[in-house]
């Protein structure tokens, strides 16, 4: 893979794992209510770590090749995308219509931010 490309995709990959991280930092501990808030407080700090060691790096890389309006747009539908599987497959709730019309309308701003200048 090129040096060009790589600054094109890597900081997507990055931008994929630190949400992951996030997503399981900020609602993980919806499964482990039982747990005392200040030890998950603790724990998601700590998850919260690493999402940055990855964010960090794909905001800097990134921003060689993309706009910083650009890099936050990708990550909130980087976080969309993973919010949604981790909705469905570890807490088990529903993605709704309502869901689906709602992100479809925030993909559609992100197209915009994308586009050359109308």
């Amino acid at each position: 893979m090129s040096p060009a490309i790589s600054s094109y995709i890597i900081p997507i990959v990055l931008l994929f794992l630190s949400n992951v991280f996030m997503t399981f930092a900020w609602y993980g501990h919806l499964q482990f209510t039982q747990k005392p808030l200040a030890l998950v407080i603790l724990a998601s700090w700590g998850i919260a770590f690493i999402e940055y060691c990855f964010a960090v790096p794909a905001n800097r890389i990134g921003h060689a090749v993309y706009s910083t309006a650009e890099l936050k747009t990708m990550q909130e539908i980087i976080t969309f995308i993973v919010f949604a599987i981790f909705s469905v497959g570890f807490l088990k709730e529903p993605i709704t219509v309502n869901h689906a019309v709602g992100f479809s309308l925030i993909a559609a701003g992100a197209f915009f931010v994308f586009k050359a200048p109308l």
